[in-house]
């Protein structure tokens, strides 16, 4: 049997919910890279608008991305404890 096979599906829940919260991690610190080179592009030495619209473009979809990231943490959290609390 393999250790997959072993694990309950409580296991499995809060192993993926551990890989999100990873994800959001790093998502988060992306956020914080695109802001700085954002503020570079809109405002600062490397003054451009065009390309600090493409940059908070991205931002936009970093921020969806992190919104959707703690939602289905959230989500799973909520499954993993409903299933322990029933066990």
């Amino acid at each position: 049997m393999s250790d997959n096979e072993s694990k309950t599906q409580t296991d499995h829940l809060r192993d993926v919910t551990s890989q999100l919260k990873e994800m959001r991690h790093y998502a988060q610190s992306n956020t914080e890279t695109l802001s700085s080179q954002w503020l570079a592009f809109d405002q600062g030495e490397h003054k451009d608008t065009g390309f600090a619209e493409k940059i908070n473009q991205l931002l936009t979809q970093q921020g969806s991305l992190l919104d959707e990231l703690d939602t289905t943490i959230q989500d799973f959290e909520i499954e993993a404890n409903r299933i322990e609390n029933e066990a």
